[in-house]
């Protein structure tokens, strides 16, 4: 049976889109139960039958779940004494052991052990385990001593990746790290997002502590008195304190009517017997001192005024601060104009503060630091170059890297080898540098990634690195061995080179003096200008003289020298001449005793003839 529909419809209405209406529910077609239809069937019993409808992978991966950790911790009382005997009374803990010991369970306590470490102890004896059997072989590097190896890589949470601005260590071991976000870029824009983080080596997943400032970081430091506490300077100005046993919002805020006008690139706590005392500095010129128990205002100011007139709208911006807690009193600041300035805080007059100016880098300083081991030099990071001062030398520094064709971002130096620094480059590259081994190359580049680095901070121990990157990556390096392992001649050997470039600075510096100073006379007024000549004239005319008068005693020297060698030489022949002819005598007995003497007058004025034409000859030429 053929079933033909036709529909027809307009031209006008070909094509267009077709428009749907709700309907109401309506039964099309209704199948009873048929009974005996059923019975043709038998129930089976219930199997289990796997249908796969998947597409064919040539590459697939999976990754198993991970346990959720959780971080837990006890407290205990040293010692576990009781609540009335205070462990720091010395008295108490005397009369409660007195007491402890006299008890029947103590003495059966002690008397069970004690056998079984007598018995250990006669193990010690009877074998050294502290043996060591290379004392007498010298420390050589091993063949990884030049390499480096990712343990961990910490990412931005936030879905708008931000810099790493600043990396601060956990002080009591390295399991912590407090990493500080921020879009420094300018005028771009920023995150709604001011959150940074606590990361917890032992569970990168996830942050263990996230804090919340008012705006973003800029930087970041754990208080080495008090590893709860934290320091951090913001992107508007403001410096905020945390206490992480109080939760994510900061404890204490400053002002912003008594903050800095700029962002606050470097804060520092300072070594003070309440450990709540810091310094920050910012590109507004500024350096302020704090208390962290009251920061309505700063207890102190400076301002990095060259010119040494505290004016601030002279003031240079500070992009880099050092402080070095065996030297309370004196810190160091470099300027967005490259210049290095050393300070002294307890200074009477802005001249006193202000004491002395290096010339630094041509661009901002990003970096300076002072040699753990040795107070006087310090090492900045600036342009293209990382360079090493002396506070002795004030013209140039004593050793610098090559420039680079990428600029450098931050560095810092080894907390356990004299010798060896550290430099974080532009194009995702860490180098290592030590000067005891090479100079003019690092001894290790390692590619961290492709995005510009941006900071670094190594570990107290000197065994890890931490380095941050343009695009919010923390990434996490253990050193091998030979670069926190310090060879036994390292210090002696870093401190002669030292004393040497800074010798020979302190020379070429004394050198260019001497020459800027003949400048400045020839380029004297036209009265002094004929006097200036006379002066410049007598001078040659000694010179000249002096030279003329050193080079004829020279010659006369060597004249007299080879007079010495050539009469030396005629003596030794005149006395082998009377030798044989006092054989001749008396072989031949035929020359009498007169003839004899005769004949060795006439030797002797031969001899003494060829000796002055010989000494002519020579002196003639």
């Amino acid at each position: 049976m053929e079933i033909n529909y036709v529909y027809a419809k307009k031209r006008s209405e070909f094509g267009r889109q077709c428009t749907f209406t709700d309907k109401n529910a309506e039964m099309i077609v209704e199948i009873p139960l048929d009974g005996e239809f059923l019975r043709k069937f038998a129930q089976m019993n219930p199997i289990d039958k796997g249908i796969q409808c998947s597409q064919e992978m040539s590459e697939h991966e999976a990754n198993t779940g991970r346990y959720r950790l959780e971080t837990r911790g006890m407290n205990h009382t040293e010692g576990g004494w009781p609540k009335d005997v205070n462990p720091q009374e010395h008295d108490q803990v005397a009369r409660y052991r007195k007491k402890v010991e006299k008890e029947d369970i103590y003495i059966a306590t002690v008397y069970k052990l004690g056998i079984t470490m007598e018995h250990c102890i006669k193990q010690n004896n009877a074998l050294n385990i502290y043996e060591n059997y290379f004392d007498d072989l010298d420390c050589c590097a091993s063949e990884d001593s030049s390499s480096a190896r990712t343990i961990n890589v910490l990412k931005d949470m936030n879905e708008y990746k931000r810099s790493v601005a600043y990396i601060s260590w956990y002080t009591e071991g390295p399991t912590k790290l407090a990493v500080a976000y921020c879009n420094t870029d300018f005028q771009s824009s920023q995150s709604l997002v001011n959150d940074s983080y606590i990361w917890d080596l032992m569970n990168p997943n996830r942050p263990e502590l996230i804090l919340k400032p008012v705006s973003p970081l800029v930087c970041i430091e754990y208080n080495p008195k008090d590893s709860h506490t934290l320091i951090g300077g913001c992107y508007n100005g403001q410096l905020a304190f945390w206490d992480r046993r109080r939760g994510p919002l900061p404890v204490e805020l400053s002002p912003v009517e008594n903050s800095h006008r700029d962002p606050v690139w470097k804060a520092i706590w300072i070594q003070s017997k309440t450990g709540t005392e810091c310094f920050s500095a910012g590109t507004d010129g500024q350096v302020l001192w704090w208390d962290v128990r009251k920061m309505c205002e700063p207890t102190e100011f400076l301002y990095i005024d060259p010119t040494k007139k505290q004016d601030l709208s002279c003031a240079q911006g500070v992009y880099a601060l050092e402080y070095e807690p065996t030297i309370p009193t004196k810190f160091m600041v470099g300027t967005e104009q490259g210049t290095i300035i050393s300070c002294n805080r307890k200074g009477k007059t802005p001249a006193e503060k202000i004491v002395a100016v290096y010339p630094g880098h041509i661009g901002p300083v990003y970096a300076l630091q002072r040699n753990p081991f040795f107070s006087k030099n310090f090492l900045s990071i600036g342009d293209w170059t990382a360079r090493i001062w002396s506070e002795d030398v004030r013209e140039s520094p004593i050793i610098w890297t090559p420039n680079r064709d990428h600029g450098l971002s931050d560095g810092c130096w080894s907390p356990v080898r004299p010798g060896v620094f550290f430099t974080a480059r532009l194009d995702g590259t860490l180098s290592i540098w030590d000067i005891i081994f090479k100079q003019d190359q690092p001894a290790l580049n390692i590619q961290i990634c492709e995005e510009p680095l941006h900071c670094l901070k190594i570990q107290e121990q000197g065994r890890l690195i931490a380095t941050g990157s343009h695009s919010g990556v923390c990434t996490i390096l253990e050193l091998s061995e030979g670069f926190w392992n310090q060879p036994k001649n390292e210090r002696s050997l870093v401190t002669a080179m030292f004393e040497r470039e800074t010798h020979r600075e302190k020379i070429l510096e004394s050198r260019s003096r001497e020459i800027k100073l003949r400048k400045t006379k020839a380029q004297g007024a036209d009265e002094t200008a004929a006097v200036g000549e006379e002066e410049l004239d007598t001078k040659q005319v000694i010179n000249s003289t002096e030279q003329q008068f050193f080079e004829t005693i020279e010659r006369k020297h060597k004249e007299h020298e080879i007079k010495e060698k050539f009469a030396m030489e005629s003596a030794q022949t005149v006395k082998n001449k009377q030798d044989d002819i006092f054989l001749e005598e008396e072989e031949e007995h035929l020359i009498s005793s007169d003839d004899e003497q005769s004949a060795v007058e006439i030797s002797e004025q031969e001899v003494m003839q060829a000796e002055a034409v010989e000494s002519n000859e020579t002196i003639q030429p």
